[in-house]
């Protein structure tokens, strides 16, 4: 009965101090990882000027408000769900991948938020677009105004003037870095980076890229037509080259008139599915664009080469604008994806 006894609390111990040794181990590697400084930016007030400004972390950030859905759903396929305490913009097409667990999250408003509803939300991270980042009544407050109270920010580098979808990879590595998952980080990096290929593999015996317009309109009565001009919309332009589409006014900044887009003549119209990602109101949208006399002449128009693509995808800067850039190359290159 003493050797029983004698056997079971040395099994404790050895099982007690096994578990302080692995404890202790992550505390160690813990404390070799932070505190860690991430290069990322900051802009003045109302100005459109990204300069570089570190951020310090002192550990990994435990209350995490996400200014757009495509950022706090980027966060969810890192394992972050738990720490994130608030969601803006929540619109757009959901990733179904992680729609079950966005779906769980305390959603701020389909509407972007200010900063006071940011606030409200005790973040020690305010993360994700960077247009968003100002002190308006749709912004969460600009960077300086935010690390001025002691809260940490994240503007992601892929939302930013000079972007490319290679800066996403860039935001996922230093996301995994704050939080200490970079195992996580690799791995999604991987899945993303094998996607790309996948589609640009499919469309390889495309041997010439089509121009295409964007218009900003949900009335094709009342068509407005956006630039997207490359000096500020580079990681747009650089997401629609993956499928070979080139956009006509990149290099024009002002406004475009229905005439220059007559004259321009695109292969192809795209048109935005809005916030609420209806299909029926943008097919209504098509309609309206086939049949007003004024576009009569357009290639696009003869040869019904309109397609919608989700807001988000579009001007969401995130990760998933690779879900509508699939989405739109199996629209237009059915045969080449079967």
């Amino acid at each position: 009965m003493i050797k029983k006894l004698l056997l079971g609390v040395t099994l404790i111990v050895i099982l007690t101090a096994c578990g302080t040794q692995s404890g202790s181990e992550e505390e160690t590697q813990t404390k070799k990882h932070y505190p860690l400084t991430i290069e990322n930016y900051t802009k003045a007030e109302g100005g459109t000027t990204w300069e570089k400004k570190d951020q310090v972390f002192d550990k990994a950030p435990e209350r995490i408000m996400a200014n757009t859905r495509p950022a706090a759903e980027l966060l969810l396929h890192l394992g972050l769900g738990v720490k994130i305490v608030g969601v803006g913009a929540s619109f757009g097409a959901p990733d179904k991948a992680v729609e079950e667990e966005y779906s769980k999250l305390n959603i701020l408003s389909d509407a972007y938020v200010g900063k006071e509803v940011t606030l409200g939300t005790d973040p020690d991270l305010v993360y994700g677009r960077g247009g968003l980042f100002e002190n308006a009544d749709w912004g969460v407050g600009t960077v300086d105004t935010l690390n001025d109270m002691g809260i940490n920010t994240y503007v992601l580098e892929s939302s930013i003037s000079g972007a490319t979808y290679d800066s996403i990879y860039k935001d996922i590595e230093n996301l995994g870095k704050i939080f200490n998952v970079q195992d996580k980080a690799d791995s999604f990096i991987k899945e993303l980076k094998d996607r790309e290929e996948s589609i640009t593999s499919k469309l390889d015996s495309i041997k010439e890229e089509k121009t295409f317009a964007y218009l900003h309109t949900t009335d094709p009565n009342d068509i407005t037509i956006y630039s997207a001009s490359s000096k500020d919309e580079t990681f747009f332009n650089d997401v629609f080259s993956m499928i070979k589409l080139d956009n006509v006014f990149k290099d024009e900044n002002g406004e475009i008139s229905i005439e220059m887009l007559i004259e321009a003549d695109p292969d192809v119209l795209i048109i935005p599915m809005w916030v609420d990602n209806d299909p029926a109101k943008a097919d209504k949208v098509k309609e309206g664009l086939y049949a007003n006399p004024k576009l009569s002449s357009m290639k696009a128009i003869k040869n019904k080469q309109i397609y919608a693509v989700d807001y988000n995808y579009m001007f969401g800067y995130g990760y998933n604008s690779i879900d509508g850039m699939e989405i739109l190359a199996k629209e237009m290159y059915p045969d080449l994806f079967k």
